[in-house]
């Protein structure tokens, strides 16, 4: 997989090595969502971020680094 960008999905991030730590530590509220499982395949990570507040910056340089 190439670089974790904004548009990058969660079942996409969900299959790194580190992606669901790495979501659970920043609190995804999607990780808990159970409608969350329905849409995994088209949530991108910069949505999620944008709804919720989380910063996408922090996420992405941890993402990137750990994958």
């Amino acid at each position: 997989m190439g670089k974790i960008t904004e548009k990058t999905t969660l079942e996409k991030i969900l299959e790194t090595k580190k992606g669901a730590e790495i979501l659970s530590k920043y609190s995804v509220p999607c990780m808990s969502c159970p409608m969350a499982s329905f849409e995994i395949s088209k949530l991108e990570i910069g949505q999620v971020c944008k709804m919720y507040g989380l910063n996408l910056e922090k996420i992405l340089n941890e993402l990137n680094i750990l994958k």
